[in-house]
């Protein structure tokens, strides 16, 4: 197919929306999310755009943007807790490398077949110890403004980011990370975190929470446990750690769909899925019929992640100079990006600065 442009894309969004049509029916598992509302906006990671992320104020914040829900990614602690962190690594998340009564906890482990080198994990650290460190902004590069805020949060728990959710009415939309990994580890997402969901009135049909995850087999299982809704996270390349042989090419197949949602209510695709080329840099290609083939098997889509940075966006979407040492950090024209998946369809996002996404959002649906 020809390349076309964002404005071509724009103008022809209304035609591309009325293409992706919504069914009328349910589903076979009968808990679909009801999809004749807004999109929700979901505060990835809090607001990291504007604070360091999964940390109460990253979280406060994007409440205080109108995000519909919160997202805290799950990792474990020595002790069994669970603690909102993008990846178990915190050498580049907090200031453990200033405590050198930790020094000798600095190891390489290999995670889904990454290397995190020389580093330090939140399962080698008990909570109590965890809550002795404080966080930091991980993209100082990008977000040099965040790091005025180093050194100010801790690290949350799962159980706290419920509480300040409970507290103004927001749902939650947790990840559990690397769960076969942990696994290797002794640690089972299953229990604790249906207990703790328990614990707070949230197992239960209606509560505002999905449940997300890369990997397969953790969905399979928590869909006879649970009336929660679960979505399947889908990469823009690479397969689930847990199905060896497995790619996520195949998984947004028709047919691929199809199985998916025999256990689980939504994909959470890489936005590029959506919308070809939609990467950093990239040259915007033609919508795919992704938007389209999952809600004809009745599975809502929440793509990520959408960052407001130059150094994030398409280069359709850039805006400035890119000669200026400024030009990485500079915002572009994602309100343009956000309204684009808007009017394709998509039933949900995943931004980084959620109070653009609602603003865009309100715009296009009023």
């Amino acid at each position: 197919m020809a390349q076309m442009s964002r404005r071509s894309m724009l103008a022809g969004s209304g035609a591309a929306l009325a293409a992706f049509s919504l069914p009328k029916s349910a589903t076979a598992r009968g808990r679909r999310p009801n999809r004749g509302h807004m999109p929700i906006v979901i505060g990835h990671r809090g607001s990291p755009a504007y604070r360091p992320e999964h940390t109460i104020a990253s979280y406060t914040l994007a409440i205080e943007m109108g995000a519909d829900y919160i997202e805290p990614d799950l990792c474990f602690t020595k002790d069994g807790q669970l603690v909102a962190r993008h990846e178990p690594d915190i050498g580049g998340t907090t200031n453990v490398a200033d405590h050198p009564e930790f020094e000798s906890r600095r190891h390489t482990e290999v995670i889904d077949g990454t290397t995190f080198a020389n580093t330090w994990f939140t399962f080698d650290f008990t909570l109590a110890e965890l809550k002795t460190l404080r966080a930091k902004e991980r993209l100082p590069d990008i977000r040099p403004a965040n790091t005025a805020l180093d050194g100010l949060f801790e690290v949350p728990t799962f159980q706290e980011v419920i509480d300040l959710a409970k507290q103004h009415g927001v749902g939650i939309y947790p990840e559990t990370k690397h769960p076969t990994f942990f696994a290797s580890k002794g640690f089972d997402f299953d229990g604790p975190l249906l207990s703790t969901l328990s614990a707070n009135g949230l197992n239960r049909r209606g509560a505002k929470v999905f449940i997300q995850s890369f990997e397969v087999g953790n969905l399979q299982r928590l869909n006879t446990k649970t009336p929660l809704p679960l979505v399947q996270l889908i990469d823009a390349r690479g397969g689930p750690a847990d199905m060896r042989g497995r790619t996520y090419d195949e998984m947004v197949t028709p047919q691929g769909l199809a199985e998916i949602a025999t256990y689980a209510d939504g994909i959470g695709p890489e936005r590029s899925r959506i919308v070809t080329n939609d990467v950093a840099n990239g040259t915007l290609g033609p919508p795919t019929t992704l938007i389209r083939d999952a809600h004809r098997v009745g599975l809502v889509l929440h793509p990520f992640t959408f960052r407001p940075e130059n150094n994030f966006l398409a280069a359709d979407f850039q805006v400035g100079n890119k000669a200026s040492p400024e030009f990485k950090r500079a915002r572009g024209d994602q309100p343009a990006q956000l309204a684009l998946y808007y009017e394709l369809g998509v039933d949900g996002l995943f931004a980084d600065n959620p109070d653009t996404a609602r603003a865009v959002r309100d715009r296009v649906f009023s």
